[in-house]
């Protein structure tokens, strides 16, 4: 696995009594690094399909998504191992999970002791653990082998939020939230862990679609730790978490299609997807700001940036990492963390 280093220091003038706050972040990736150049040459030759327009499709929408980098966890010695991966119509399932729970759990891991090294205090202070993943599936769940392979204490508290898609770091928020001002207190881990592995399939005229995800997706664990109240001179408050609101637009359900097959995971993006986010981004970000009594332009605003179509804004994150599903909350978090310190220091210099 590789790390980064994730930036330090204080984003917050001071923690506001009782509100959850950001107290570190972490990351880790797996070895394998794609250049979004070689991308398609390389899943062509994986996959051992020489249709030219379906690599020529690909060529466009890898030209078109922004991505510049990306990690992953395939490599040719995976698909040597299980070479039926790359074969249409076979029953893969059980062999995907053996790989993704795996490598998720060690992701995770990594993700997490970065967190917790960057946090400053010892891994016997967290009271909590939230895990997501769309990634696996077992029983127990991927949380206990997460907490197993840290050394939690037994009797942290563990919960385990499972094929909640790109939607699920920030679900892990709004729950690590509540858990948090709730348990004065308490320290609680926020881990995701996602690898494309699950969905990976052949190139097929019949499915257009999902090269979309071949272009954007890439792997990772992220991290967060998460209070009330930061230790004075050991915590560093980062960013404080003021007010979670959720909202679904009724019969909409399959805009976002993802299921778990025998194949592994399958997924498909309706083409208005941007339109539907587009009509009403606006009536919810005016219920957020009037919930939270805050004013649009006083806020630096870290949105996922499922593709470009989406949000053409938002690129630093993508460009970088792909579309890492849940993960991409924390690289999102992370780069606005940068430019926060970056304004807090222009400030004091003016």
């Amino acid at each position: 696995m590789e790390d980064e280093e994730i930036i330090q220091g204080s984003s917050l003038k001071k923690a506001n009594p009782g509100k959850a706050t950001i107290l570190a972040l972490g990351k880790a990736f797996p070895h394998q690094l794609v250049m979004q150049e070689f991308l398609v040459d390389g899943y062509f030759k994986n996959s051992n399909c020489d249709d030219p327009g379906l690599k020529q499709k690909l060529a466009r929408l890898c030209k078109t998504t922004t991505v510049k980098t990306m990690y992953v966890v395939m490599l040719e010695e995976i698909l040597k191992k299980y070479p039926e991966l790359a074969i249409e119509g076979l029953p893969t399932v059980k062999q995907r999970l053996d790989i993704c729970n795996t490598a998720g759990t060690l992701m995770a891991i990594e993700a997490s002791q970065n967190c917790i090294k960057n946090w400053g205090r010892v891994m016997s202070d967290i009271t909590h653990l939230v895990y997501v993943s769309s990634s696996e599936a077992r029983l127990p769940g991927g949380d206990l082998y997460l907490a197993r392979g840290l050394g939690l204490n037994p009797e942290a508290q563990r919960v385990m939020l499972y094929f909640m898609g790109c939607s699920g770091g920030v679900a892990g928020l709004r729950v690590v939230k509540d858990i948090a001002e709730n348990n004065p207190g308490s320290r609680v881990l926020l881990a995701t862990s996602e690898t494309t592995i699950i969905g990976f399939k052949p190139p097929s005229a019949d499915r257009p679609y999902e090269l979309v995800g071949v272009a954007l997706f890439g792997d990772g664990a992220g991290a967060m730790i998460m209070g009330t109240d930061p230790v004075s001179d050991i915590e560093h408050p980062l960013i404080e978490l003021h007010t979670a609101i959720q909202n679904f637009l009724p019969e909409r359900e399959k805009i976002i299609d993802g299921r778990l097959t025998e194949e592994g995971i399958s997924f498909k993006l309706a083409r208005e997807l941007p339109h539907l986010i587009e009509e009403n981004v606006e009536g919810f970000c005016h219920k957020l700001m009037g919930i939270a009594g805050k004013e649009y332009n006083k806020l630096l605003w870290a949105v996922h940036p499922g593709g470009p179509a989406i949000l053409n804004r938002i690129r630093r994150a993508l460009m970088d990492y792909g579309n890492a599903s849940s993960n991409t909350i924390v690289h999102v978090l992370e780069y606005m963390i940068e430019e926060s310190l970056k304004i807090k220091k222009n400030n004091e210099n003016c």
